[in-house]
């Protein structure tokens, strides 16, 4: 299968994570192969304590979300970076009717932002941590522990084998069970049980495969750490005494203000209770005994992500190969679709607006996944399809990329559905149209599946028409793609496309649409 050509990395790379208590930036310059960090910026902006049980993010929140995001911008601005990913995690994926601060946002930053699935999150936590510590061999366990979940993942090298994302942080644990920085020995019991609660679907498997060393990331394991080193100085690690020790401290007292540790400054301290509650349930429920504190996290994983991109090792297209072998796909059938459609898009991509690299590998990945259905069934398959891709776990893939691959395959043949179309995030809410016409022409072309090339076709777009030119002679000599031709111009009438077809002089009417 081709794959894209990969670019030059550039020399200023950015990573954004807008976490669900804290959002970061770092900025690294990538220079003989190797990444250095010249910048970080860290805000408390507490966005999972401004998002409601009915998904509703309030308003005061909001601000203090863009403008932390104004500074940020204005730094990357500063700093010349371009090349720039910005990722939401749990607060966002919670939220609903989001649309209107994604957009303001993406202003205040100068770019788009996607949101990531708790799997996406933790693969991507992993890249961060593996890429960043010392490659002492064999498995290693990944703890991260955010504002609104906590991921776990277990992984080889660089390579990660299981991932786990709990719906349990240490904002919303800390809100729920230490409300105002009480402390009790019954309030520390529930909040542990709820972790356990939370834990136990994932113990077996993880414990099953194993691991030969610990590593924790994000600011409540790292505020643990500094924190059993005043209790210690002599302390290198977390460990499960040292936890014993500060679960002994929080307990002879009944307010987190009592607790005197450098550590838990005014940021950390309405967090801290339930950072510990859940780090100690993991140490209990996986039979830990240290965990070393790592200095990667999310935002690195999304730097070396971007270098992944640009290098030809984007972990989407490992994702589409995988799902490509899992769903039995036709490879000869798919490259074929692929080739087409991506040379029809080279022809309209200046007049439709569509000279984006996403336009380009959306249309590659539905092309090699649409028929990914046929292995549910035949009938429909197309819907199938694009259930499977919205709901799977798509490693690489930020929510926004799947629902748009998803929208793609499910309306690549019969009638053309563009529902949910528009609820994508602009300007794919527009475009997505286009890359669908453009899949729906290349698969019908290659319906009969024969090896055998097609001849020049000349693509002319403008509006909402599109022409296509066939030479002289060959639809005379194939009566089935004239059908199908036919059928198609009243399908894509039927969401507002004028297709025309020509061949030489003579011009294809509509036929009606079979139901």
């Amino acid at each position: 299968m081709a794959r894209a050509a990969a670019r030059p990395v550039p020399e200023v790379l950015a990573a954004v994570d807008l976490g669900s208590n804290s959002f970061h930036l770092v900025v690294a310059r990538y220079v003989h192969g190797q990444l250095t960090v010249v910048d970080r910026l860290r805000e408390v902006v507490r966005l999972g304590a401004g998002v409601d049980d009915a998904g509703r993010l309030d308003r005061e929140v909001a601000a203090r979300a863009l403008a932390c995001l104004e500074r940020f911008g204005q730094r990357l601005r500063d700093m010349h970076a371009r090349d720039v990913r910005v990722v939401g995690t749990n607060a966002l994926r919670k939220a609903r009717r989001k649309q209107a601060f994604l957009e303001r946002a993406r202003d205040a930053l100068g770019h788009p932002i996607e949101i990531v699935s708790g799997m996406e999150e933790a693969r991507l936590i992993y890249a961060g941590v593996a890429h960043t510590s010392p490659r002492d061999g064999g498995r290693r366990l990944v703890c991260d522990i955010g504002g609104g979940s906590t991921e776990l993942i277990i992984g080889d090298a660089l390579e990660p084998l299981e991932l786990a994302s709990l719906q349990v942080g240490c904002v919303n644990l800390s809100a729920r069970h230490f409300p105002g920085g009480r402390l009790s020995a019954k309030r520390m019991a529930r909040a542990r049980l709820a972790v356990q609660l939370e834990l136990e679907p994932v113990r077996a498997r993880f414990r099953r495969l194993g691991w030969q060393q610990v590593s924790g990331s994000a600011g409540s394991i790292r505020a643990v750490g500094e924190c059993l080193r005043e209790l210690d100085p002599a302390a290198t690690a977390v460990t499960a005494e040292g936890l014993e020790e500060l679960l002994a401290e929080m307990a002879r007292v009944d307010d987190l203000r009592d607790l005197e540790f450098d550590a838990i400054d005014d940021e950390r301290r309405d967090v801290f209770a339930g950072g510990v509650a859940i780090l100690a349930e993991i140490f209990d429920t996986l039979a830990l005994d240290e965990m070393r504190v790592a200095d990667g996290a999310l935002r690195e994983g999304l730097l070396y992500d971007m270098i992944g991109r640009m290098t030809n090792e984007d972990a989407r297209d490992r994702t589409v190969r995988a799902m490509q072998r899992r769903y039995q796909v036709d490879d000869a059938q798919a490259a074929r679709v692929e080739a087409t459609a991506v040379g029809f898009l080279a022809q309209v991509e200046e007049a439709w607006q569509l000279a984006d690299p996403l336009a380009a590998a959306a249309l590659r990945w539905g092309a090699r996944l649409h028929e990914i259905g046929l292995d549910v069934s035949h009938n429909g398959y197309q819907r199938h399809g694009a259930y499977l891709l919205e709901n799977a776990d798509m490693y690489g893939f930020p929510r926004e990329e799947q629902l748009l691959l998803a929208r793609l395959v499910g309306a690549h043949r019969r009638k053309p559905s563009l529902d949910g179309v528009d609820k994508l995030v602009p300007p794919w809410d527009r475009r997505a149209q286009w890359l669908i016409v453009l899949l729906r022409l290349a698969v019908l072309l290659h319906r009969g599946r024969s090896d055998a090339p097609l001849p020049a076709i000349q693509l002319e777009a403008g509006g909402r028409t599109l022409t296509v030119r066939f030479p002289a002679r060959w639809l005379r000599d194939h009566a089935l793609t004239v059908a199908d031709l036919q059928r198609e111009i009243g399908y894509l009438r039927g969401i507002g496309v004028r297709l025309r077809v020509f061949s030489a002089r003579t011009q294809l009417a509509a036929s009606a649409p079979a139901a």
